[in-house]
């Protein structure tokens, strides 16, 4: 053999080797993988998963500012110290624009140096203050317009949200005013505005806005005046009622001011001189900031489940400050669910998308999270013999006596934790991590139990699984012993009741003629799965008097067995009518796949059987399974 040749086949093995040991590398990566959650699971299968912009988090800090609503406040309360101001604006030319206001507004837009001042005060204290309120505005304003012109209402008014919380939707005052429009609790009562521990719509900017729009229609009709209806809004109709008395009679706001609220007379200045800084911002150097997103680019969805800002912050990859921004009427975090009231979620319009497209798979989520939290235990209480009414008195006084003595052999319950074991079949494409998650172990316990030392399974394999559970177990206390001279005869009972006895081990089912697996699951309150693996069944073939055995721990023995005796008794017309007809009830975790497979039934004809239109059903439904 030549040189080149020899030298070509050693290359030729080195490069074989390399490649054997970098697939071997590979497959131990794969084998490694970090395991997925649940909740990364649900979001893998995201119809239109992948969503780009939210609210920035520096415009959603600056939309929920506290302190630009503190600096209007402030702002407001000095509006009556008459203080000159310094800086430069000719009064004339104040005069002059403030005239043209006038002219294209149903407001009283006059002079007055109360007026001059508090805008020379704003323009030179406030210049960047103003920048920021009317990036807000580009989100608030279009929704404030909206609802004003639905009830033909001046539309100047949207400067009034500015000057009552400086467009912060979550503002409170001292006195417990709240949201956009500072509606107190009572007033907020009057305008069907809903308070109670999980919700308060007076911070809901839509709501909050139509219940202001109709107290402006309201108090127009009282006082036909814009100035004294916006005075009336910040200090009640009935103060504003107060003032023109003690003027005698005058109402013009002007002329009655003194007679008001020192917050009051400061009120309607500060109005004024925010429309005119947002009508003459170029004249005086003022550069809006932008608004990265409007109130039109979020809409709504009605919830059909409690769910928490948590649970859809982690579904929808979205900051759970951004989802209490957007929905400041919830108190608790909580979007709460109840059935003679919808409730509904904001949410900008790209993630609302992913929501409405994977609804089924959300509330899925929001299922599995419920199903992690503990259940309440219930006692046993055993039932009480009725004694017939038709025993003489003589022996049925004696009767009941011996009763009470026997109703000493009191029953109780009380939950025992017992180790229970199942097994698991591996299927094509599980892996250990997929499996632990599924049956809420760890993997390190999977390994332990099965005594598995690397990371691989393979299809087919059965695995170990042991978990805890809370069995109800009854207790019989001792009964106490009486002997009687006096013989009398049995009583009459009503409704006598079996004996039966509690076994937490198993018991023996006789096929009979007729029965099939789902039959006896059904009967005895298992899965076709677990007699299937109690009794080594790999078919679904069984036959008459064979011999199936059935674990329990929770059910009396006695009485089931006299429920399968009556059940033998009953005519062939009814075997025939329940084997056309079955009625199947649905269990905590059941999906109609899971119960078409269990079955043997298309989910198609389970829909048709049962009128279901979605693919929605709850514990406890029952269900028509045919054949």
């Amino acid at each position: 053999m030549s040189k080149t040749k020899v030298f070509s086949l050693f290359f030729g093995l080195v490069s074989l080797a390399g490649i054997a040991q970098e697939s071997a590398e590979i497959k131990e990566q794969i084998t490694q993988l970090p395991k997925l959650s649940y909740l990364d699971s649900i979001k893998a299968t995201f119809v239109g998963h992948e969503t780009s912009n939210c609210i920035d988090e520096m415009w959603m800090k600056e939309l929920s500012n506290q302190e630009l609503f503190n600096d209007m406040q402030s702002d407001i309360n000095k509006a009556n110290s008459n203080e000159a101001v310094s800086y430069d604006l000719n009064t004339e030319l104040l005069k002059e624009r403030l005239e043209k206001l006038n002219q294209k507004s149903p407001f009283n837009v006059e002079y007055n140096p109360t007026i001059e001042g508090v805008i020379k005060g704003f323009l030179k204290n406030r210049p960047r203050a103003f920048e920021r309120l009317m990036a807000l505005s580009e989100y608030y304003f279009p929704m404030f317009e909206s609802k004003l012109s639905k009830y033909d209402l001046p539309l100047e008014i949207k400067y009034l949200a500015i000057v009552e919380s400086a467009l912060n939707p979550l503002a409170k005052s001292r006195v417990g005013a709240s949201g956009l429009w500072q509606f107190m609790y009572e007033t907020g009562k009057q305008y069907n505005l809903e308070v109670n521990s999980y919700v308060d719509e007076r911070y809901d900017p839509l709501k909050a806005t139509e219940a202001a729009c109709q107290y402006f229609t309201n108090m127009y009709k009282i006082f036909g005046d814009w100035d004294l209806v916006l005075a009336s809004y910040n200090t009640g109709p009935g103060n504003i009622s107060k003032a023109i008395r003690r003027s005698g009679g005058q109402t013009n706001y002007w002329n009655i001011r003194k007679y008001m609220h020192q917050e009051t007379q400061g009120y309607l200045p500060a109005f004024y001189a925010t429309m005119y800084i947002y009508e003459y911002k170029k004249e005086h150097g003022i550069v809006p900031k932008r608004a990265t997103m409007t109130y039109f680019e979020t809409d709504t969805v009605m919830v059909k489940k409690q769910m928490s800002f948590k649970q859809l912050s982690d579904l929808l990859d979205m900051p759970e400050e951004q989802l209490r921004f957007l929905n400041p009427i919830y108190k608790r975090d909580v979007v709460p669910f109840v059935t003679d009231k919808a409730h509904f979620i904001r949410l900008p319009k790209n993630k609302l998308a992913v929501f409405t497209s994977n609804e089924d798979k959300v509330y899925a989520y929001i299922n599995y999270e419920d199903s992690k939290r503990e259940k309440q235990i219930f006692k046993v209480k055993k039932p009480r013999t009725i004694v017939s009414d038709s025993i003489p008195t003589a022996v049925a006084s004696t009767n009941v006596s011996n009763s009470a003595e026997e109703d000493n052999e009191e029953v109780t319950s009380k939950p025992v934790k017992k180790l229970r074991t199942k097994y698991y079949t591996v299927k094509r494409g599980d892996n250990l991590s997929e499996i632990s998650e599924k049956n809420n172990v760890s993997m390190a316990d999977l390994k332990k139990w099965n005594k598995i030392k690397g990371s691989t399974v393979n299809a087919g394999q059965k695995l170990k699984i042991q978990f805890e559970t809370n069995v109800v177990v009854a207790e019989k206390m001792a009964k106490k012993k009486k002997t009687d001279t006096l013989k009398v005869s049995e009583p009459i009972v009503k409704n006598e009741e079996p004996k039966t006895e509690v076994t937490t081990n198993e018991k023996v089912y006789v096929v009979q003629k007729g029965d099939n697996l789902t039959q006896i699951a059904t009967k005895n309150n298992v899965t076709i799965a677990e007699l299937k693996e109690w009794n080594a069944i790999d078919s679904e073939g069984i036959k008459a008097g064979q011999e199936l055995k059935i674990k329990t721990s929770e059910e009396v023995v006695a009485a089931v067995e006299k429920a399968e005796k009556k059940e033998v008794k009953k005519s062939t017309f009814r075997e025939r009518s329940l084997e056309k007809e079955r009625m199947y009830v649905v269990q905590k975790g059941d999906s109609l796949l899971r119960i078409s497979k269990k079955h043997g039934i298309s989910v198609a004809a389970i829909k048709k059987l049962n009128n279901i239109q979605g693919d929605e059903i709850r514990p406890g439904q029952k269900l028509k399974i045919n054949g």
